[in-house]
């Protein structure tokens, strides 16, 4: 459940049951699992009375080859006029010989930039009905709820200088980080630990690299305005280890851009697959909402990519941009019950079972479908 005021003081969002939703299915298996996650939005808004608005707009290697833009000029127009944006995935093979400029992920950060968002959300949840898909130990992993929160706009990844330099064939990024970043992503990190477990772990790499010695500098001073919220700094090798070894312990993880990208994924094996999760990235003008996972070139257009971290990014949107955290609930119960059921995708069975796999759509249909049996529970629960 999200900490009262984080929407009203981070968020994007919008105070009215309409919302326009910018819809940017991208390159590889982001059209398929971005068209189910719409499907759930759309059964939410036509049980609910709700006018909610999809426009799709062309991001990444395509929109490169199409547009001449990995991020076109009508797409920024188009996402910055709406409440909330829908990102599927980027990227591809085919498009690895692009300049730099037009590469898919030059326009995954131009979007970023563009909006604004600089807290990424990243939950990552071990289901017990399908704890058996991490290689994990069962005992190990069941209990864990991990939201981590990365920081979106800085570091490496933002941070100038940065060159590739052929004449004398070197490179070089900069990480740069100032006290308003950390202070503007802890307080965000802090007012989720409020509402979750009251206990926040800070990654960073304070015994090596400066910037992260004033990032445990001003968490630690960002620590005394949440007096509730007990504080751990933790260096990120041994932390990398330790959420494996025992995810249990941990609740909300703070942390800079790379160290977030790299550990969020990591993450994923308590969750079972890449596939099963999902991304908020608030704070800014709109606010955006994405699976965690890649293209996924290899399986594109089979209908069998998960749909399930794309579905729940958009519980995260409505949680988030659309101040419905009930119809959030509702959806995410419906992803838990359809797990429950036995539905898989093909990322979740072992090789030999996958002929039985359920498809991207099919999983799509069923939660929808969940979701709105949940939604009439609560009504039902509700009157009486």
């Amino acid at each position: 459940m999200r900490p009262d005021g984080l929407i009203a003081e981070y968020g994007g969002g919008t105070t009215t049951m309409k919302l326009n939703i910018a819809v940017l299915p991208g390159d590889g298996v982001g059209p398929e699992v971005t068209r189910e996650a719409v499907r759930v939005l759309r059964a939410v808004a036509e049980h609910c009375g709700y006018d909610f608005r999809f426009e799709e707009s062309p991001i990444g290697g395509g929109a490169s080859v199409n547009f001449g833009s990995p991020f076109p000029p009508q797409s920024r127009e188009r996402c910055l006029a709406s409440d909330a944006v829908l990102l599927g995935a980027v990227g591809g093979p085919q498009f690895d010989t692009l300049s730099a400029e037009l590469r898919p992920e030059a326009g995954l950060l131009a979007l970023r930039y563009c909006l604004g968002c600089f807290a990424n959300l990243r939950p990552a949840i071990a289901y017990e009905s399908i704890a058996d898909c991490s290689p994990l130990r069962r005992e190990r992993i069941l209990g864990t709820n991990i939201m981590m929160v990365r920081e979106l706009l800085g570091g490496l990844y933002f941070s100038e200088p940065r060159a590739l330099d052929a004449a004398s064939k070197s490179a070089w990024n900069t990480m740069r980080y100032s006290e308003e970043e950390i202070e503007r992503v802890a307080r965000v990190a802090f007012k989720l630990a409020e509402g979750r477990a009251k206990k926040l772990v800070s990654v960073d790499k304070a015994n090596v690299l400066e910037t992260s010695r004033l990032w445990r500098q001003v968490v630690t001073r960002v620590a005394t305005e949440f007096p509730a919220v007990s504080l751990e700094h933790a260096l990120v090798d041994s932390f990398a280890m330790n959420v494996i070894t025992n995810p249990t312990r941990y609740d909300v993880v703070l942390t800079e851009n790379l160290f977030g990208d790299i550990l969020s994924d990591e993450t994923s094996v308590i969750a079972g697959s890449l596939g099963m999760l999902p991304s908020a990235s608030i704070g800014g003008k709109v606010d955006l909402y994405e699976p965690i996972h890649g293209s996924a070139p290899d399986i594109a257009g089979k209908g069998i990519a998960n749909p399930i971290g794309a579905i729940g990014s958009a519980a995260m949107l409505l949680r988030y941009s659309a101040k419905l955290p009930v119809e959030a609930d509702c959806v995410e119960a419906a992803i838990e019950a359809a797990l429950k059921s036995g539905m898989r995708t093909a990322d979740l069975l072992p090789p030999a079972e996958r002929a039985k796999a359920s498809s991207t759509e099919q999983i799509g249909k069923r939660i929808a479908e969940l979701t709105v049996e949940a939604l009439k529970s609560r009504a039902a629960h509700s009157a009486v």
